[in-house]
């Protein structure tokens, strides 16, 4: 399990942390964003509809039966996450030496 935590869907199997390579977090995610200049209105709207959705029992067990553990956020927590990730796998890359290459 590559995540922080262990799965609710499989919790007898550690982490990759547990496993003996502490620190270790890489996980899948999905988020909705709007393009810039969206009104901080419109943006607010979305997010309590989402959240409410995501709050619905029904749909909160079809995500957790597929894997996903929703977690609504506010839009500055969502991009103050997003630039975390960007950086983490930034410097990722960096580490790694990888290029792009065009075919």
């Amino acid at each position: 399990m590559t995540t922080a935590a262990r799965s609710n869907l499989l919790p007898h199997l550690p982490t990759v942390a547990e496993s003996g390579v502490p620190g270790f977090e890489s996980g899948s995610w999905y988020g909705i964003s709007a393009p810039a200049g969206t009104p901080r209105a419109v943006v607010a709207r979305l997010n309590r509809e989402i959240t409410t959705v995501l709050g619905t029992p029904d749909f909160r067990e079809q995500l957790l039966n597929a894997g996903a553990d929703p977690l609504p956020t506010t839009p500055e927590q969502f991009a103050a996450y997003v630039q975390i990730e960007i950086t983490k796998w930034a410097k990722v890359i960096k580490l790694s030496g990888a290029k792009v290459e065009s075919l």
